[in-house]
């Protein structure tokens, strides 16, 4: 396994920005603009996803990157919670609800797999 030596070689922060991406794609619709403050919470929430592995990966130790880890998967939670908000006021179809939650969703797994690997533990032990 090659050596990873920036925050963009982590594929969870890849995928992260796809979230980022694909909520800010969904939230720059007219639709939203009756909410702005859901549109607001939601395009944080996704940046955060990102940035808090960014920083994570930054800071100097494990039990700290862990941390930040934790945040970011808080905070893909929280988009696909709000995209359930998002979708019971009539901003996005299920069908486009469902694409930006799977990705959240993968965003997660891909995280815990990553504070598995630093605490180095097996999947089946947990986190």
């Amino acid at each position: 396994m090659p050596k990873i030596e920036r925050f963009e070689d982590l594929i969870c922060w890849q995928k992260a920005r796809l979230l980022a991406n694909a909520v800010y794609d969904l939230t720059e619709r007219r639709t939203f603009n009756r909410d702005t403050r859901l549109r607001a919470q939601l395009q944080g929430a996704a940046g955060s996803v990102m940035h808090n592995i960014a920083e994570g990966f930054d800071s100097g130790s494990k039990p700290e990157f862990i941390r930040f880890l934790k945040m970011s998967r808080r905070s893909a939670s929280e988009v696909q919670s709000e995209l359930y908000q998002a979708l019971d006021r009539k901003f996005i179809s299920e069908s486009e609800r469902q694409v930006a939650y799977d990705i959240a969703d993968e965003c997660k797994r891909l995280i815990n797999g990553l504070i598995r690997h630093l605490r180095g533990k097996s999947k089946d032990e947990g986190d």
